[in-house]
């Protein structure tokens, strides 16, 4: 078992104090602030990309704009993504970018820390997503997957995808990260922690007794206890699951995280795992669904991988293997340019900036659109074509490094984005080598867009078994 040392630290440095910026402070960037209170917010989430593709229709690719009672700008396509991603000159806090909407639930979660200390964090969560970790997550997501894959199919040929998978990744995360300890790995745990997820986006963002965020809040103070409660015993014990490597992981001077800390850590983590990899999975067997060919393409990919002397029981996908799904891993790339996991990325300016001929003062509220730029037709042609082939190789050679960036970039790049392809191999290898998945014709789901792409339909399938 390996613990990850990190350098002895004392307080962590708090960002400099900012005030809140007002549309006079940006009256000189092109823009519009919308209605009196709510701004443009009921536009911008009734459809994001249609709106996002009006006000740069209008205004150009650098907008102020007025969201969730926040004066901000909008930067958009892929050297605004670099700007803002890449950060050289540290310009950006992703910690005053996400707190309005993460800090009440998942405070001090990785994405929610900057520069230095972050850094250091990174570096202790990084052992858990090291080889021999993986290989261990992966036998639990072969065994996990599997069995769930053989109850849907014997459930009958019609089911709604979108909560089943939700169910699934939760209790995958669950496994990988808490292990299987059934004190702790219980469904007080996966209700508590739901709360806080469904808490993070809902429109009332004072605990109000009744409210969601009253329960998501509650849901925290459970997850606190319950994780304290487990941490001793975790650090003598060990254990392969991330949450046993956070409890060993320690500083340069041989001090442990603290139990705070872990418990950041892993509340945010699961929260990271659990609704952006749903979202993008849904997509994928969406796309899969609406795409025999492609479909019948990914399951003869995978079928190769295993032999017909092979037992159900050792139809396993190993570690050595993930390197052979070159077509699974491309389409899981398109499905999540169509339908970016993270819409819109947030991050506040720590000092004046200038970009794309305009000058921003300290404390700019920054928005990039990964969505917009994933659909711009001159990088992407025909961008809402399902065509996987744009990532190979040969389509891939000369596009903008940040043409495409579902996992973020730069120092805040998605630290579980390995652990994410590995879960939806394994998913797409155990669901198409045992069913096929059909969509009725004409059908097409309505998409929720905004925080995080769902369809709003539950996206109804229908499973025949194979």
């Amino acid at each position: 078992m390996t613990s990850a040392t990190l350098p002895a630290t004392g307080l962590p440095t708090a960002p400099p104090p900012l005030r809140r910026l007002g549309a006079k402070d940006l009256a000189h960037i092109p823009g519009e602030t919308g209605w009196p209170v709510v701004g443009n917010t009921l536009r911008a989430v009734r459809d994001p990309l249609a709106f996002t593709n009006a006000m740069h229709a209008k205004y150009g690719p650098v907008y102020r704009n007025h969201l969730l009672g926040i004066h901000g700008v909008t930067l958009l396509g892929p050297q605004a993504n670099e700007f803002v991603l890449f950060d050289q000159q540290r310009l950006f806090s992703s910690t005053m970018g996400w707190a309005p909407v993460l800090e009440r639930l998942f405070p001090r979660g990785l994405m929610l820390l900057d520069f230095d200390e972050h850094r250091m964090h990174r570096k202790a969560l990084s052992v858990a997503f090291k080889s021999g970790a993986m290989k261990s997550y992966l036998e639990q997501l072969n065994r996990g997957i599997e069995e769930r894959v053989r109850r849907w199919i014997k459930g009958g040929p019609q089911f709604l995808f979108y909560p089943a998978i939700k169910q699934l990744t939760l209790d995958l995360a669950a496994t990988s990260f808490i292990g299987d300890e059934a004190h702790l790995h219980s469904e007080e745990v996966n209700r508590a922690f739901v709360a806080m997820v469904a808490a993070a986006v809902t429109p009332v963002r004072k605990p109000i007794p009744g409210t969601q965020m009253y329960r998501g809040v509650q849901g925290r103070k459970r997850i606190i206890e319950l994780f304290s409660r487990e941490i001793p015993r975790r650090r003598e014990a060990g254990g392969e699951d991330i949450f046993s490597q956070l409890c060993r992981a320690s500083y340069d001077d041989g001090s442990l995280l603290s139990a705070q800390d872990i418990i950041d850590h892993m509340s945010f983590l699961m929260m990271a795992a659990h609704d952006t990899l749903t979202s993008s999975m849904t997509s994928l067997i969406w796309f899969l669904a609406k795409d025999q060919k492609w479909q019948q393409r990914l399951r003869n990919e995978a079928a190769g991988l295993y032999t017909g002397t092979q037992s159900e029981r050792t139809r396993a996908l190993s570690y050595e293997q993930l390197g052979d799904l070159p077509l699974t891993d491309m389409a899981f790339k398109e499905a999540m340019r169509i339908i970016p996991p993270v819409p819109s990325i947030p991050r506040r300016s720590v000092r004046a900036f200038d970009f794309g001929g305009y000058h921003f003062p300290a404390g700019t509220q920054v928005s990039i659109s990964p969505l917009f730029t994933h659909r711009m037709p001159d990088i992407w042609p025909e961008p809402l074509v399902f065509d996987p082939i744009r990532f190979s190789e040969e389509a891939s050679r000369g596009r903008h490094k940040f043409a495409w960036v579902p996992f973020g970039g730069g120092a805040h790049m998605c630290l579980g984005l390995h652990f994410a392809y590995m879960q939806a191999k394994c998913f797409v290898y155990h669901l198409l080598t045992r069913a096929k998945i059909s969509v009725p014709e004409g059908y097409t789901p309505d998409w929720q867009v905004w925080p995080i792409p769902k369809p709003r339909d539950g996206l109804p399938v229908h499973l025949a078994p194979i």
